[in-house]
């Protein structure tokens, strides 16, 4: 099999199983933090807390920005099952980067990796996100490639794959819709919330022996949890989230 076909099929197994990501990165983290307390900086250092969590919000921004403007049906709209694109959207956040939403999960786990302090740990996470998702965009881009021939041959040349030109900007098609963002990122907004307590949790626990949940991260907790019980139910028992044509 050519390597090209490897690469594409281990791409596109790989997207299919995307979600166990975070279990992986929760793993290393958990072992790192266990076995390991040589911290390049204290995690209860008030400013270390604010700069890890606004990389993270940086990373879900990213994802916000592109799903609010973002049509059904196009290559921005993915499923467990396989890629599905029935319009090539180059427009908006896809017009200066190709791949808006891994580069913003990027942000969104590195804020979190980043918070445990353990530099073996960051950069293994560092290098497993882009074998992992190298793979995945490469499937994906085989995928539009053979479904829009030129047109993606045309925007793909000018567009950078992961780091954003913003010099290329083009407006979206589409107005920006918040509830179209609340109704697909708010179990993000809650994993992200959750992550940095249970690491904070955890490190309480090796650092001092007792299991104890900083007073911030207990409020933030407390809020996601609310927030995520609030769109959730809206989401699966109400149509106020719906939006047409999203």
């Amino acid at each position: 099999m050519a390597l090209a076909e490897q690469f594409e099929q281990s791409g596109n197994r790989l997207f299919r199983n995307r979600s166990f990501i975070p279990a992986v990165l929760f793993v290393a983290a958990t072992v790192a933090i266990l076995i390991d307390k040589n911290q390049f900086i204290h995690f209860q250092v008030m400013w270390w807390n604010i700069l890890c969590l606004l990389i993270s919000i940086k990373g879900l921004l990213i994802r916000a920005f592109t799903i609010g403007y973002t049509p059904g049906g196009t290559s921005g709209r993915n499923t467990k099952e396989g890629q599905i694109a029935e319009v090539l959207n180059t427009k908006g956040i896809y017009s200066i980067v190709r791949h808006p939403l891994y580069l913003g999960n990027f942000f969104m786990w590195f804020g979190i990796i980043l918070y445990t302090a353990i530099p073996w740990l960051i950069v293994f996470s560092l290098a497993f996100f882009w074998l992992y998702y190298e793979r995945i965009m490469f499937a994906e881009e085989q995928f539009i490639r053979k479904k829009f021939g030129q047109s993606f041959i045309d925007w793909s040349s000018k567009t950078p794959a992961f780091i954003p030109d913003i010099r290329l900007y083009q407006k979206a098609d589409l107005p920006f819709s918040l509830k179209n963002v609340l109704k697909r990122e708010y179990s993000g907004l809650f994993a992200m919330i959750f992550s940095f307590a249970y690491l904070n949790a955890l490190n309480n626990f090796v650092q001092y022996r007792h299991v104890y949940l900083d007073l911030k991260w207990q409020i933030a907790g407390i809020a996601g949890l609310l927030i995520y019980i609030t769109l959730r139910t809206l989401k699966k028992s109400t149509k106020i989230l719906n939006t047409e044509g999203r």
